[in-house]
């Protein structure tokens, strides 16, 4: 039987992959630290984790000696695979696999797959298309990067390392530099492992366009990407998600465009055994416009929905190819589905959530957050109260019967 360490299993990516690792037949071993596991892990995955796992408990916060710990575990388990379910842990996973000899990332440009900075330097040096970056560290620094550079307004402000659209702005003229540059550094530890991060602040271009995103797997260095979908953000100077479709209504051209830029911006980052989650811009002009990458699943139960629309399982790929496995990458369904998320008018306590309507494409909804308890105003995914996931023919239905039902919605927020 297999051996796969998974490396941080908070969050609905890391019970797909608990799930699809048992499917394949290979006993897991889930790393966590105790107090992450006792408040943020869910009841069911608690379970599956005792009836069916092993549970290792480590310090994330300490890069190397969770290093050390955990190359010590795997040889000791004689583990087959290792891989990440939590993105900000990708550098030490990519660093674990290639000292013990595992199908893995390039260790020497995994820092390049979590801090945009680095990022947009990587992108820059192998000529893929991406919007021009530039990084401060004081907000003195970021006014005259932005002059020296020929930056102008609109641009987008975030930090180099967070998630969740946590940060990030869009800033229309120079008066709103300072509180978004203030507001991208206020967070200098990814909670809730306390990990810290890198206190430049990266300014970029605002890129116009359609913003869609693409999974690709690259297995013994070969990529093959999968299909673009839409992924739907507010507007303003906030950009949270609030939803996506899968698969998007492209044209071939525009597909194929898309995921050669996939392609590209993987071996850039030196993905070379594994999955990348890759963000983009489509312009009108038929270019596009890389706008981050991550060496992981996506987020926002995208791996359900492309297991309902086309058949592929993502979480099975990921953990084949960590296995050294062939991945199963054939469609075997082609149909679409899509996700809308409940967010609150203003942060405060929440009171109630009504109207979900009883539309024949509503596959599931769900609460995240129960009444009475408290919410944030939006801005970012944490915003969140819930969600709608829907399932229909083709990605038109499922847009129209969203938008259907998110009309009926209210939120109630005292």
């Amino acid at each position: 039987m297999p051996k796969l360490l998974l490396i941080e299993a908070m969050g609905n990516t890391g019970e797909y992959v608990f799930d699809a690792a048992l499917d394949l037949g290979a006993e897991v071993i889930v790393v966590t630290h105790e107090d992450v596991y006792e408040k943020w892990y869910s009841p069911a995955l608690k379970e599956k984790i005792r009836k069916d796992g092993k549970l290792v408990f480590t310090d994330f916060s300490d890069g190397e000696g969770a290093l050390r710990q955990l190359r010590e575990l795997a040889r000791a388990e004689d583990v087959n695979g290792v891989v990440a379910c939590w993105e900000f842990l990708t550098p030490l996973v990519a660093r674990l696999a290639a000292d013990l000899g595992l199908p893995g990332n390039d260790p020497s440009r995994a820092l390049s797959c979590r801090n945009k900075r680095i990022m947009a330097r990587a992108f820059a040096e192998q000529g893929v298309p991406a919007p021009l970056t530039v990084a401060a560290r004081t907000v003195e620094e970021a006014y005259d990067l932005v002059r020296t550079a020929g930056l102008t307004y609109p641009i987008v402000v975030k930090p180099a390392e967070q998630s969740g659209s946590w940060g990030v702005s869009v800033v229309r003229g120079e008066e709103e530099l300072a509180a978004a540059f203030t507001a991208a550094q206020a967070h200098l530890f990814q909670m809730p492992h306390g990990v810290p991060l890198d206190a430049h602040v990266v300014i970029q271009e605002y890129v116009g366009g359609v913003e869609f995103s693409i999974e690709t797997v690259v297995a013994r260095g070969v990529a093959t990407p999968l299909f673009p979908y839409d992924k739907f953000t507010t507007e303003g100077a906030k950009r949270a998600e609030f939803g996506h479709t899968v698969p998007a209504e492209l044209d071939e051209a525009s597909v194929r465009t898309v995921q050669r830029a996939a392609v590209a911006a993987a071996h850039a980052l030196g993905i070379t055994n594994g999955v990348a989650h890759t963000e983009l811009k489509l312009l009108p002009d038929g270019t596009t416009r890389i706008i981050e990458l991550g060496a992981r699943l996506p987020g926002d139960h995208v791996v359900a929905l492309m297991r309902q629309a086309r058949g592929i399982d993502e979480a099975r790929i990921y953990v084949q190819v960590a296995l050294g496995l062939e991945p199963s990458l054939a469609p075997t369904a082609d149909t679409a589905a899509g996700i809308r998320f409940l967010t609150p008018p203003r942060g405060g306590t929440l009171r109630s959530v009504s109207g979900i309507g009883e539309s024949g494409a509503v596959a599931e909804s769900r609460l995240t957050v129960q009444p009475g308890g408290r919410v944030r105003a939006p801005g970012d995914n944490d915003s969140r109260v819930g969600y709608v996931i829907l399932h229909a023919g083709t990605a038109a239905e499922v847009n129209a019967a969203a938008a259907e039902v998110l009309a009926d919605v209210v939120i109630e927020v005292e």
